[in-house]
């Protein structure tokens, strides 16, 4: 899972936005219209984020509709000191 982490978050350019939502995630479930909102991104991009972070296992969502709330998965969460690892390498 680390190595998925750091090629999700860190390895693309759209590492960084990934990132941001993570982090979003971890503070409270959202629905990509609130972390769109939030976040100050596009739906749209948002959207694209939360696919590549599904379809790697690191967040999961409630359900398939437009109101589907999304957290962090359990994998996720115990590899949680790698996502501050990247996180922090990111922000310097």
């Amino acid at each position: 899972m680390e190595a998925v982490l750091w090629q999700v978050l860190a390895g693309t350019r759209g590492g960084p936005n990934r990132a941001r939502i993570l982090k979003a995630l971890d503070e409270r479930p959202r629905n990509a219209n609130q972390l769109a909102t939030e976040l100050d991104l596009a739906y749209k991009t948002v959207r694209h984020h939360l696919d590549v972070l599904s379809r790697n296992d690191v967040v999961r969502n409630s359900g398939s509709d437009y109101g589907a709330v999304y957290l962090p998965t359990d994998r996720a969460r115990d590899h949680w000191d790698t996502v501050e690892e990247i996180t922090d390498q990111l922000d310097a």
